[in-house]
């Protein structure tokens, strides 16, 4: 089932242990009102379950979770992530310009869900820009880079001007049958 990026980077916050719709929140930069109706949509489609609880004080805690659906869509879209993101090195290790823009451009789409969880490398993904005389933000606009991403973006160069440094990597996959957990992306 073909998911928005936005919804799998939800179900990838609440794997990672954001339980709460705040702290979803935060480690998504989705806005409020976005961030509900993705919650029901992924609810409805039995990927998460809403697990209501007794507060410390008497009080009802409202907890979000992952289904064994919504686990196995989760692998399955990180899995694909990386197979494009193989098929995109391959190209550029080719120096296949044309193909490599072409494919980059078919694809942008799913490059906030591949930054969120890991999946590129940010240097080699600058390089690749550079090959094809591109600039970054022309594929990803800044509104959809994942809170922690900025900062690993801003040491690349990728011919806007701004200067090298860190590759960006924020770890691997997910963990439960990839390679072994999402890495140092904040949760």
């Amino acid at each position: 089932m073909e998911e928005e990026p936005k919804d799998i980077i939800v179900l990838g916050a609440i794997s990672k242990g954001a339980k709460k719709f705040d702290k979803i929140r935060s480690k998504t930069g989705i806005s409020p009102e976005e961030l509900n109706e993705i919650l029901e949509k992924l609810e409805k489609r039995g990927f998460i379950k809403v697990d209501k609880k007794k507060g410390f004080f008497g009080g009802e805690k409202i907890e979000l979770n992952l289904t064994e659906k919504g686990s196995n869509e989760l692998q399955q879209r990180v899995y694909e992530m990386e197979q494009k993101w193989n098929q995109m090195m391959q190209l550029y290790k080719l120096g296949d310009k044309k193909k490599l823009e072409e494919f980059m451009g078919n694809n942008k789409s799913d490059f906030a869900s591949m930054m969120f969880f890991g999946v590129m490398n940010m240097m080699m993904f600058s390089m690749m820009f550079s090959m094809i005389g591109a600039s970054m933000n022309s594929y990803i606009p800044p509104d959809q880079v994942p809170p922690g991403a900025d900062n690993q973006m801003s040491d690349v160069d990728n011919g806007d001007g701004m200067d090298g440094g860190d590759s960006g990597d924020f770890g691997g996959g997910l963990g439960g049958g990839l390679d072994g957990g999402m890495g140092d992306i904040g949760f």
